[in-house]
Parts: C-alpha cells; structure tokens; sequence
C-alpha cells in the first residue's frame, strides 16, 4: 500500500513539474515581445501612452479653434448641390408632390374647418414651389442652401462640450513637449531657449523623440459621429505639428512613468530567469518521463474497466482533458500577467488553484492516453476497436433510420401519381393550418384565406370524404370476400388507384366464382372417376371369378370349358389394357415417361396407323376422306408416343362414329406448325361437354357399354404436351372435331 501511495505522490509532483514548467514556457514565449526591449521607452505599452499624450496635446494644448474659422473652410462641390437638388426626385415630382400635400389643407380652410385663411395656405404654398424652382434653375441658390445648413452644423458641433473634453493620460506631468507651427511655438517648460534642440538635446532627457501630429487623424479617431467634411475642416483650421516630445533626466522617482519604468526593469528580470528556467526544467522533465515511461504488461483494474468504454469516447475524454489543461494553462499564464502588475491574494490564490487543477488535468490526460496507446497497440487493433464505437454504431442507426424513411417514401411514390396526389393533399391541409394562425398574425390574411378555404380547402375536404368512402366500400368488400360471401362486384368510379383497386377486386371476385365453378367441377369428375374406374375394373373381374367358378364344376364339357376359358382370357386381357393404360397416364401425368425424339414424316407415321385399321375400316363401312400435304412434313417426335395418339383417335373414329358416315383427315403446314385434324359425326350424343372428354375414364358412350377403357384421349393428350404441342378437341352437335398442332423441322 505505501508503493502504491508513493507511485501517486511522486505522479502527482511530476504532473506539477510538468504544469509549472509548461505555465512558464508558455508565459515566456508569449510575453517576449513585451519584455525583449532593452528599455521601457520601446515598449508597445509606453508608445500607446505617448500617442495618447499626443492626442491630449492637439485637443487641448496646441493651437486654437474657432467657430468662424471653421465656417471659413466649408466648401460645396456640384456634386453636393446635384445631391440636394434631386434629392426627393425630379421637378415635376417635387412640384406634384407639394401640390398634393398642400390640397387637402386648402380645401379644409375653404370649408371653414381650419382657423387659417386660404390666400395664406395658398401663399405658403408657392413659396415653396418658388423656391424648389430656383433649386433647378440657379447653382447659387442651392449653395446658399447647403453652406447654411453645414454652417448650422458647424454650431451645434461648437455648442457640444464633449466635443472639447481634454483627452487625460496618466503621464501628463511627465512629458516636456515643443512644437512648432507658421512660426508660433508650444511648449509646457518656461525655460529661456532659443530653439528645441536646446532643450530637448539627449544630454537632458531620458528620452526624446521627433514627432508629428497629423491633426486629420485625431479629429477622425476621437470626434466621431460628425460628417467627414467637418472633420476634415476642423483638421485644416488646426493643422499639423511638428516638434518632440521627452522625458527629463530629473524626473521624480515617485512619479507615474519612473514607477512603471521601474516596474518594468524589475518585472523584465524576473521574466528572463522565469523562462529560461522553465525552459530548462521543461526539458529535463520530457527527459526524465521518457526514461520513466512504460506501458504496462498486465491488464490491472482501471484497465479492464477502461476497455470496456467505446474507443471514440476514450478519444474524446482524452480530448476533454487536453482541452481543460489548455485552459488550465490559460488561467496560469494570466494569473501570472496580474501578478507581474499587482501582488494581491486573490490573484496569489487563483495562481495556486490554477496550478493544482492542471495539474489534476495533465494526470488525467497521461493516463488516457497510456491506456490508450497500450490498448492500440497496431493498426488492427484500432480498426477492430473502432467497429464498436459510438460514432460507427449511430451511422448504423442513422443508415438504417435512413433506409427506412428511403424505403417508406419509395413505396409512397410506388405509384407516382397516387404519391403526388398524397403530397399535394398534404401540402393543402398544412397550407390552411399555416394560413389559419397567419390570421391572427395579421388581419390582411383573413381575405387570403378566405378564397383559399372556399375554392381549394372545400373541394379538397369533399373529395377526401368521398375517396374515404370510397376506400371503406373496398375494404367491407375485402373482407366479405375473405369470408367467403362474394356477392355483386363493386362499382367502379373514375380512374384513380381506388377504382384500379376495385376493378382488380372484381375481377379477382371473378376468379373465385369461378374457381369455385372448377372446383365443384373437379369434385364432381373426380366421384364420376371413381365410380367409372371401380365399374371398368369390376366388370372384367365379374366375369373372370364367375367363369372362374363355374369351371370348377365337374360336370361340364369340353366345349363349355373352352368356352368359359376363352371368356377369361378375353377379359383377362381386357383387364391388363386397362390397368397398363392407367399406369401410363399415371407416368405421363407425374413425368416420369422418357420420349426417344427422332425427326418423323407425320405424313407417313399416319398412313402405317391406317394400314392397322385396314380391316377394320372396311367393316365399319366408314368413308374416311385423308388429305395429306404434297412433301414430307417433318416433326422432332417420339415415333411410338406419336404412333400411339394416332392409333387412338383412330380407335375411337372406328367405334363411335355414325355408320355409313364420312370420317375427315387432313394435314396442313401452318408457318412453324404441322395441324393435323380429325372429324367425324359420333353415334352418341355429346351434349357440348367437349373439355370433359379429356377426363380420364369418359367416354362420349355414357351408358359404358363400349368396351374402351376412357383413357384414349387422356393419353393422346398427354402425349402431346410432352412434345410441346396441343390436341384440342370441338364438338358442334354430333360433329367430333380433334386438332393437333406440333412444330415441324427442316
């Protein structure tokens, strides 16, 4: 405990080393002008003084000053007489002018309602049109002017006593002075001379000096707020002097100017041995510190508690503490200023305080600054301790602050013309609130306002309180829709974003009804699925365990049992189409199928799905009319998958077609496009349902006695969009039309 204790002490004496050493350096260096003179009399203070004592001897000790003589100066240049001459405006304005003041009065004694007559206002009044005349007509009468008025200045100049206050200096009685002017002498000694130089030679004085007193320059300096021109004739009734000005050898050693050159002889010794003293202890104390200094190895208390603190704010208290020293220093160096011209306690005790608390301040800004340098040891530490500071941390809250307000004011401007229409609705509301205080401000506003509030607040206040309207129509529209009560769509009004919004409303209203149509749709295709796909796999399957069981009876004969096996193995068969055309559009719909695409003649893939319809065809008695293009028509196709969707089409033409009815195929090349289309008049009725045949398991036969399996379309159009084509299919009453586009190849 007693080391650490003496560690502080001896910090603490060295801060005031520092301090006083630094205090006096610093009042050495300033001071140096003041106290670098040999003597006194070169001093910035003793010629301060001796200009003040010039000054003293032109006001009141040299020369006189009269009123006449002044007047005798004033001069008037044609420049002074345009001035007055035009100075409230041309002739003719200045007469107008008179004419209109005068009217009034002249029409008020006319009434009987002023106590003078008329003939005398009038009188009065060409007076002095006469004499604005004589202003543009004769230079002399405008001069005549002018002199009076400056000699009427001149007077009053002369009838204020500040004017002619002596000017004292504390070195009145001290200084011997002779002056010379036009042969006249001025001079405070009565001694018997023949000349200045007789008794002001340098054998008699301390000192002696040749000086002039410019008189333009005093008058200007001290007898301000007159006009330049009287200054200026004041300067030239007195004139200059020419003369010296000294200080006797037998001057009392009690008087003023002894006692301040003594205090200055006295104070100028104690100066140069307080800064080079200073100087010197300053630098055996940077010397001393530098070998003493170290940073410390180990992170102690004070240390641990100083690194928590962000490093912008360690800079800144660092800051804070160099400053107060600075000032610390300040308060020092004058201190010492007061005390060099008067030892008082007071000055003796604000010295001592001074010293202590820079001292306080340097020990506060050494040990930031060790701590800091010890904590920023490299560049890289810096960086990585100034990502944490405040400074970093507020730009981030501010970027961010700034990105908001960005984003909110992007979106606001979202729409452009909805943004502006905001910012003008604003800017109005605010203009009338502004504008109602303005009222009270000034009642000339009231008719402003007035006119504002009528032909813009009123139309503004009716359209916010439709458009709010407007927006509460949309927003219970909104909200049924979200509950699911659709009802009637909302009218739609103008072309503002609202009524955008309301369209958009009705048709998204739109789209569920419609959604809800698909879905009901959907529900019910998919229980006719269902009930399509267990009646397709039933049927078969009936009929397999039923011959099934009937073939194990004993009694029955070979006929009959190749019967019942034949119907097996026929329904059997018709089992496997089944299920294996339900596996394949089961692949297809989920893509998992793979197209070997090679370049195929359509034209030809057609033709061989005839040829396997040829006896078919020939029973059906069908008349099938094929138009075919005149060249290859070329296609990147799957040969089998396309072979398939023919083959289909055709199975289908062959079993629902009308009998002894035309069947039509015909193939066209449209730009990029090959258009393949089917036509025949089916033996069912269609009932104009032509999109639901594409559902799996329907079939144009709604009784379900064919034997397909309702999967012919579905596959084919499958097929087809797995090329990137279209199969659409047209029902017109009984007509059967199926389109198929693909894109052709060169």
């Amino acid at each position: 405990m007693g080391t650490r204790w003496r560690n502080r002490i001896i910090a603490f004496l060295m801060a005031l080393v520092f301090v006083c050493a630094l205090s006096g350096s610093f009042y050495f260096i300033n001071n140096l002008d003041r106290f670098g003179q040999e003597n006194y009399f070169e001093t910035q203070e003793f010629q301060v003084e001796l200009e003040q004592y010039a000054n003293y001897l032109i006001t009141s000790e040299l020369g006189t000053l009269s009123e006449d003589s002044v007047k005798e100066k004033i001069t008037v240049s044609l420049e002074e007489i345009d001035e007055h001459r035009y100075r409230y405006g041309s002739l003719d304005a200045q007469l107008d002018n008179i004419r209109y003041q005068y009217e009034e009065r002249i029409q008020l004694a006319e009434n009987g309602e002023l106590s003078e007559e008329p003939e005398e206002i009038i009188a009065e009044r060409d007076k002095i049109l006469d004499d604005i005349r004589k202003n543009f007509s004769s230079d002399e009468h405008v001069e005549g002017k002018i002199r009076a008025e400056k000699e009427k200045l001149v007077e009053d100049y002369f009838e204020d006593a500040s004017n002619f206050a002596p000017v004292s200096t504390i070195f009145n009685e001290d200084f011997l002075y002779y002056f010379e002017q036009n042969g006249e002498i001025f001079t405070n000694t009565d001694a018997q001379i023949k000349s200045k130089e007789q008794l002001l030679s340098e054998n008699n004085m301390q000192y002696v000096t040749n000086y002039t007193i410019y008189a333009d320059r005093y008058f200007h300096s001290y007898n301000w707020p007159y006009e330049d021109w009287l200054y200026q004739a004041l300067a030239d009734v007195r004139g200059d002097f020419n003369g010296k000005i000294g200080v006797p050898l037998e001057l009392s050693s009690d008087s003023e100017l002894m006692t301040f050159k003594t205090s200055y002889e006295e104070n100028r010794i104690w100066f140069w041995r307080l800064g080079i003293s200073s100087l010197i202890v300053l630098l055996l104390w940077f010397v001393t510190i530098v070998k003493m200094i170290s940073l410390p190895k180990e992170t102690g208390k004070w240390q641990s508690l100083y690194d928590k603190i962000p490093v912008d704010l360690r800079i800144g208290g660092a800051g804070v503490t160099t400053f107060l020293l600075l000032f610390g220093l300040m308060w020092v160096h004058d201190c010492i200023n007061q005390l060099t011209y008067r030892l008082s306690t007071v000055w003796a005790t604000e010295f001592v305080i001074s010293i202590l608390a820079s001292a306080c301040m340097s020990l506060l800004t050494y040990y930031q600054l060790r701590y800091l340098i010890a904590t920023m040891r490299s560049l890289s530490d810096f960086k990585q301790a100034w990502t944490k500071s405040v400074l970093i941390r507020a730009l981030r809250i501010c970027k961010k602050v700034y990105r908001k307000f960005s984003r909110i004011v992007k979106d606001a401007f979202l729409n452009t013309t909805t943004g502006i229409q905001v910012f003008i609705l604003l800017a109005i509301v605010f203009g009338l609130g502004f504008g109602f205080f303005m009222i009270f401000i000034d009642i000339a506003f009231f008719l402003l306002y007035f006119f504002f509030a009528i032909f813009i607040g009123v139309p503004t206040f009716i359209l916010l309180v439709k458009t709010v309207g407007y927006f509460n129509k949309i927003s219970i529209k909104t909200e049924e829709m979200a509950s699911g009560k659709l009802g009637e769509p909302i009218e739609v009004k103008g072309n503002s974003v609202l009524s955008k919004m309301a369209a958009n409303l009705n048709v998204l209203n739109q789209g569920v009804k419609l959604s809800l149509n698909e879905q009901a749709k959907s529900e019910r295709l998919k229980t006719e699925l269902i009930t399509n796909v267990s009646h397709d796999l039933r049927t078969p399957l009936t009929s397999i365990i039923t011959y099934t069981e009937l073939l194990k009876k004993n009694d029955l004969t070979a006929e009959e049992r190749s019967a019942y096996l034949e119907i097996i193995d026929r329904k059997s068969q018709r089992l496997k189409g089944l299920i294996e055309d339900l596996f394949e559009v089961s692949k297809m719909a989920s893509g998992n199928i793979e197209l070997v695409k090679e370049r195929v003649d359509l034209n030809q893939l057609l033709q061989q799905a005839l040829a396997e319809y040829d006896s078919s065809l020939k029973e059906s008695k069908l008349q099938f009319r094929v138009a075919n293009t005149d060249k290859p028509l070329y296609a990147l196709v799957d040969g089998q998958k396309m072979w398939r969707v023919f083959d289909n089409l055709i199975g289908n033409i062959v079993k629902y077609s009308l009998g002894n009815s035309r069947v039509y195929i015909h193939v066209q090349q449209l730009d990029d496009k090959a258009k393949i289309t089917f036509k025949n008049v089916s033996k069912y009725e269609l009932n104009d349902q032509s999109e639901e045949l594409y559902e799996r398991f329907k079939r144009g036969d709604t009784s379900r006695n064919t034997e397909g399996s309702g999967l012919g379309l579905a596959i084919a159009k499958s097929i087809i969009d797995l090329h990137e084509g279209s199969l659409d299919i047209e029902t017109d009453g009984d007509l059967f039309k199926v389109n198929i586009c693909l894109k052709v190849v060169d």
